[in-house]
């Protein structure tokens, strides 16, 4: 649940900091507190930068965290509009962690500068506070505090509430919160019944590809993965918004492996920690769904989740079996642990029947993308100049940082099989980011595609504007995306 906004249309003088706890200061880049008009607390601050023998415009680097006379907790920082998102994103991060690891009930927030600085300020001082503040699963015995419940924020007034900002931060923290379950919390079953409840909600039509159905359909390799689980739980869950005047339509496709072992080719303990936050694709893909339906964006949506377990189990599938995926392709299985292209494969190939005007997928898929990339971007592949250019524009837009990769039909050299059609994966390794987007490309009917590999799923103390180790990137870049989409 997020914090209730209270607004002021003007920065607060010192009479509307009295009775505050926690402060958050947002000033634009000066070289001299003096050229900030109506900066309360000045002097305080002032104070605070000769002791650390400081320049005003350092704050534009580092924030700083001082107490006001009436006691109140203030964090000053500096918002430098030369910047990049991100950067801006992570400054204001930085600078709200001191009030919030207080875990306050309620968080003063005042902007200062133009009427455009404020208003730039105030929305990403907004989006950070209701991001950072919110509750997120925790399973201890005693809670380490309160949750965040209102927010006083001055010096701009939003005529819907921030309301853009308020979307972003619902999706982002449905996306957290799913893949941040623990294991026996979150298995197909649970999940399977917590997307039923929330397409009720949110009248999204709703539609479930059980194992059975499955099976009858020839979807050999979503089976394949999901019939090593005896509780046959397993599905792919459909579900669609339809937005009103909407020109353009958009398949969402996102890869929900619950826990991963890695199969018969079973992952080290050390590689398996963690793999309760594979289905994290599919939660992305979610959570966009959840922000674009709020925000009512004129675009036909259809949410595909490929939900399922990679276990180890007398029916788990094998090194070298050959099966058929729902599109009619053979694949020669030549490592288990490359589960997420076979669920996403028929996955996929469900989504293209539709005929959107493009695909998206989102998928924690492989090690080679962090090995690439690191955990601070995440991959992508497009299926032309102008959808990467559009991929990027929205990374750049969003702070969710992006980078393109290459998918050239040479690559494919490294897949061919001599019994199959293709195989699943090269044993070799090398470029399998690159090798796993040229085997999903054949399952999307040759659609526009876009395709995310999630290195950035997860950020030791946090990314851009998020403070938790789990980021819910790809979901304030999927809605630029969209927004983008649907303009045009």
């Amino acid at each position: 649940m997020l914090a209730k906004l209270e607004q002021f249309a003007v920065p607060p003088g010192v009479a509307e900091l009295k009775g505050a706890k926690h402060v958050l200061l947002v000033l634009p880049k000066a070289a001299r507190l003096e050229a900030i008009r109506g900066l309360p607390c000045a002097e305080t601050l002032a104070a605070a930068l000769r002791r650390r023998k400081k320049k005003p415009e350092d704050l534009a680097k580092s924030p700083i965290a001082t107490d006001l006379p009436q006691g109140a907790l203030a964090s000053w920082t500096m918002l430098d509009g030369t910047k990049s998102v991100f950067e801006q994103q992570t400054q204001l991060r930085k600078a709200l962690q001191p009030a919030l690891a207080e875990k306050p009930r309620e968080l003063v927030v005042a902007v200062f500068g133009t009427a455009a600085q404020r208003r730039h300020a105030a929305e990403l001082a907004a989006y950070s506070a209701w991001i950072n503040g919110a509750q997120l699963p925790e399973r201890k015995k005693k809670a380490e505090g309160s949750t965040l419940q209102a927010v006083r924020l001055y010096g701009h007034r939003s005529p819907d509430g921030y309301a853009r900002q308020k979307a972003a931060a619902r999706g982002n923290l449905l996306a957290r919160e799913l893949t941040m379950l623990p294991p026996n919390e979150l298995n197909p079953g649970s999940y399977r019944a917590r997307v039923k409840r929330l397409a009720r909600e949110r009248g999204w039509r709703h539609e479930e590809y059980d194992m059975k159905r499955l099976r009858r359909m020839g979807a050999g390799a979503f089976v394949a993965v999901a019939q090593g689980s005896d509780d046959e739980q397993a599905a792919i869950v459909h579900l669609a918004y339809r937005g009103a005047k909407a020109r353009k339509h958009v398949a969402l496709v996102g890869k929900g492996i619950c826990f991963d072992t890695g199969g018969h080719n079973l992952k080290p303990a050390r590689s398996m920690q963690g793999m309760h936050e594979d289905m994290n694709g599919s939660a992305v893909a979610l959570g966009i769904l959840h922000a674009a339906s709020e925000l009512k964006l004129p675009v036909n949506l259809d949410c595909w989740m490929a939900i399922a377990q990679n276990h180890l189990g007398p029916r788990a599938y094998r090194q070298n079996e050959v099966v058929t995926a729902l599109n009619g392709t053979t694949i020669e299985i030549v490592h288990t642990d490359a589960e997420g292209r076979m669920v996403l494969a028929d996955t996929l190939t469900l989504a293209a029947r539709g005929k959107p005007d493009l695909i998206v997928d989102f998928a924690t898929l492989t090690g080679s993308m962090h090995t690439a990339l690191g955990d601070r971007y995440s991959g992508i592949f497009a299926t032309n100049g102008d959808l990467a250019r559009r991929a990027l524009a929205a990374g750049a837009a969003s702070g969710e940082r992006v980078c393109v990769f290459p998918q050239d039909a040479d690559y494919d050299e490294a897949l061919e099989s001599k019994i199959a059609d293709v195989k699943q994966c090269a044993m070799e390794g090398g470029a399998d980011h690159i090798l796993a987007t040229r085997l999903l490309k054949r399952f999307t009917d040759d659609r526009p595609w876009i395709h995310m590999d999630l290195s950035g799923s997860s950020c030791k103390g946090g990314l851009g504007v998020v403070g938790t180790d789990v980021t819910g990137f790809g979901v304030a870049w999927g809605i630029e995306l969209l927004r983008g989409l649907a303009a045009r």
